[in-house]
């Protein structure tokens, strides 16, 4: 089924006005029913977020945004080698193996023996869907009640309470931390353990931060913004 923007042709009421009608109305009917809804404009510039939202968006951004601020405070070949770092992926162990370097061999080579494989699989932490379903039963809610709030649909949320070594996208994951209302350093020991962190070289992870920060946890309103930022849309 396909429904027009209704009132916002010929009628003249401003497409804004219009869109914030429909998509609460998408809100009401999700808040009790289980259905895959697309809201679907012309361009980007048929959907408009509020300008006070915008620009603080915006400024926020330009506070944050590593590149906008490498641009600006370096040149040239040096701005092009800080920017390969910042990008450059960071592996788990990397610390580790930094550390190790520096000690003798005979040392690092004795450490080595006295840890099995064993050893070290027994120490790697709860995957992200055993967190995800246990934080569930912490924050007291139910599991209809999250993967709707991270705009993510049931048979979804099935195959990750289903597979304890699921692998979320990253906007997944982002997904979930505001769904469960998690703070900065829950979001990033949530994401975490689907190998993520929060960067700032990532206007996706600016603008969720900057909505975490104010504890504003509604997705659709994240989702407006990002599209907005024109940065992928959080859930699936």
């Amino acid at each position: 089924m396909a429904f027009p923007l209704i009132s916002a042709g010929v009628f003249g009421c401003p497409s804004e006005i219009a869109i914030a009608v429909a998509t609460q109305a998408i809100r009401d009917f999700l808040a009790d029913n289980d259905m895959e809804i697309y809201l679907v404009v012309f361009d980007q510039k048929a959907f408009k977020i509020s300008s006070s939202l915008f620009d603080d968006v915006q400024s926020y951004l330009d506070e944050r945004y590593i590149e906008e601020l490498l641009e600006v405070e370096y040149e040239g070949d040096d701005r092009d080698r800080r920017l390969k770092a910042l990008r450059a992926p960071v592996y788990l162990g990397d610390e580790e193996l930094a550390a190790g370097a520096a000690m003798p061999m005979e040392a690092a080579s004795a450490a080595d023996k006295a840890r099995s494989l064993e050893d070290l699989l027994d120490e790697i932490d709860d995957t992200f869907s055993e967190v995800l379903l246990r934080l569930i039963d912490a924050k007291g809610k139910t599991a209809p009640e999250v993967y709707k709030r991270a705009n993510v649909d049931r048979k979804h949320f099935s195959k990750i309470r289903n597979n304890p070594d699921y692998q979320p996208s990253k906007t997944t994951a982002l997904a979930f931390a505001v769904a469960l209302e998690l703070n900065l350093d829950e979001t990033r020991d949530f994401i975490g353990r689907a190998g993520y962190a929060l960067s700032h070289s990532s206007k996706t992870d600016i603008i969720v931060e900057y909505f975490i920060e104010r504890q504003e946890y509604d997705i659709f309103t994240i989702n407006e913004t990002l599209f907005a930022f024109e940065q992928p849309l959080l859930g699936c």
